[in-house]
């Protein structure tokens, strides 16, 4: 198969291009104009420059190929949200309309969990209604970097903190199971027009993943309880400040990033196993582990912010 990837020098473009190649498709990436594509031509992709908020930048690499996949998006979490709808929720469009016109047999596009009220006591499934925080990211992913590396550079310096009591789910998935469900996604026919959650059903409590990364990367694990309350209103008065600030002045912490870590987040993935045959191969302690000792080899001295392998 022809296909095309937005957002093919992003993390999971990577990985996804390189499982694509192994099973023989041919890949051709849509790279912003100024991008480091450096990557993508050691590795023989066809590489052509537009960004998704200009249509015509999308007819060539459009042309001639069997699917695409979206996955670039406007991750920030917090500012202005015109700069998020223009990609997340605009972007979106114009890559579907130039598929439309293409004649593209199968688009797959990604999302984020963030769309959805993870606080309803039960696995969220597909046919829940969205609820998206009012933050750029989840706002425009619901119309329409992984943190990993953030996190554990708390956890090495001995500043990571407990929200609540950490007995609450964190639902992390790794990498090599997401290409997994893209790969599924692409070729099942029972995917056409369907959502699907993909992540892992066994996950970790806050407590155990926060844990578990201090053990891989041997320091003592986190013990300070912050109650998610005073932590959720101390997020919401940066966000104000922030916005009073013009955006000029970043919040410290974000209600996003409270959520993240102190809800209990648990996903269904019961219709992605029955109507794509997936099954997740990595356990969440196992992706742990591995994305600890990739991290370690990034930054062995110092705390430095890297990109993670498990996609939350």
């Amino acid at each position: 198969m022809e296909i095309l990837i937005t957002g093919g020098n992003g993390f999971v473009g990577h990985h996804l291009i390189a499982a694509l190649q192994e099973r023989g498709d041919n890949v051709r990436a849509l790279a912003s104009p100024m991008g480091d594509t450096t990557w993508l031509e050691q590795h023989g992709v066809a590489i052509f420059r537009g960004d998704i908020r200009t249509p015509d930048m999308l007819t060539a690499p459009s042309r001639g190929v069997d699917a695409i996949f979206h996955l670039v998006a406007e991750t920030r979490k917090w500012g202005p949200m015109q700069g998020s709808y223009a990609v997340n929720v605009i972007g979106a469009e114009n890559v579907c309309r130039a598929a439309l016109k293409a004649g593209v047999r199968r688009l797959v596009h990604i999302s984020t969990f963030t769309v959805y009220n993870m606080m309803v006591g039960r696995p969220v499934t597909e046919d829940d209604l969205l609820a998206p925080l009012n933050e750029p990211y989840s706002m425009t992913k619901a119309e329409d970097r992984r943190n990993f590396g953030r996190l554990a550079d708390r956890v090495r310096a001995g500043k990571g903190i407990i929200v609540g009591s950490g007995n609450n789910a964190v639902p992390f998935v790794y990498i090599t199971d997401v290409v997994q469900a893209l790969l599924l996604a692409l070729d099942s026919e029972r995917a056409v027009g369907q959502v699907y959650n993909i992540g892992n059903d066994q996950s970790l409590t806050q407590k155990q993943y926060l844990s578990a990364i201090a053990q891989d990367i041997g320091v003592a694990p986190p013990h300070i309880h912050v109650p998610y309350s005073s932590l959720y209103a101390a997020a919401y008065a940066a966000e104000r400040i922030s916005t009073l600030s013009g955006y000029r002045i970043p919040p410290v912490i974000s209600r996003h990033g409270v959520k993240i870590l102190g809800d209990d987040s648990r996903l269904s993935i019961d219709k992605a196993r029955r109507d794509l045959g997936y099954a997740p191969q990595v356990p969440i302690r196992e992706g742990v582990r591995l994305t600890t000792a990739w991290y370690q080899q990034q930054c062995p001295w110092t705390p430095a912010r890297v990109q993670a392998t498990l996609v939350k």
